[in-house]
């Protein structure tokens, strides 16, 4: 649900950010083109952020390693950018890519990226790094004024040179390091979070309200650190 509030909310601040409308606008000054805006990531945080920015009325594009992906980008009215290569991982999240799969994907995201006003990087993976998907040398291909919010900041950054909870300059590009951006939103975050932990325990317990713990459960099994005196084996 946390993910869910910071797609929405970082587009809020990218819009707030760029130098130019959102929406296409026909006004007696003329017609203006509307931004483009791309996601990087098209999971929880990525979705959101692409319906938001195509209810601002942005051009929207994304990209996502996994093949689920681009159906769900598409069924938002999203244009999807085919990865050279897929990297499916276990769980619904992508894996890390190989180095000559990084190589290929990143020459697709050099080419679009170009052409861009507003770009959203989401793209985490569980229990490593987050991978560096935009290097220094694509943002110098952008125009300046552009700007670039980097959703994984916190965790090692999808975007060199970008620094959780600090906003630099790169190339004339403003680069967002995004920073715990759900707390911005608090009613609505502290709402989805409380029936989040309330699930969870509602899962855990049994009909009289005890603990239950069945380490077979998809969902309690990849919590446990400890079970029963001994460290579960987790998958690869």
């Amino acid at each position: 649900s946390q993910s869910g509030v910071a797609g929405y909310k970082a587009v809020l601040v990218g819009a707030s950010a760029l130098d130019k409308f959102l929406p296409m606008l026909t006004t007696a000054a003329g017609s203006i083109a509307p931004a483009k805006a791309f996601v990087l990531g098209a999971g929880v945080a990525g979705l959101q952020a692409i319906a938001t920015a195509r209810r601002l009325g942005a051009v929207v594009s994304a990209f996502d390693v996994r093949s689920a992906a681009g159906e769900q980008v598409r069924s938002l009215g999203a244009q999807f950018v085919e990865p050279a290569a897929k990297a499916e991982g276990t769980g619904g999240y992508a894996r890390a890519q190989t180095e000559d799969e990084a190589a290929q994907n990143a020459a697709i995201i050099a080419d679009h990226i170009k052409g861009q006003d507003l770009v959203l990087t989401t793209a985490l993976i569980p229990g490593r790094k987050a991978p560096v998907l935009v290097t220094d040398a694509m943002l110098a291909t952008m125009r300046p004024g552009s700007v670039v919010l980097d959703l994984a900041a916190e965790s090692g950054g999808n975007v060199e040179g970008s620094v959780a909870g600090e906003t630099v300059v790169r190339h004339g590009v403003q680069l967002i390091g995004v920073a715990n951006i759900a707390a911005s939103v608090p009613l609505h975050a502290s709402q989805m979070f409380s029936t989040n932990v309330r699930t969870l325990l509602t899962h855990l317990s049994g009909e009289n309200g005890a603990l239950t713990v069945n380490a077979a459960d998809e969902i309690t099994g990849p919590m446990l650190v400890v079970h029963n005196g001994a460290v579960p084996v987790k998958p690869s």
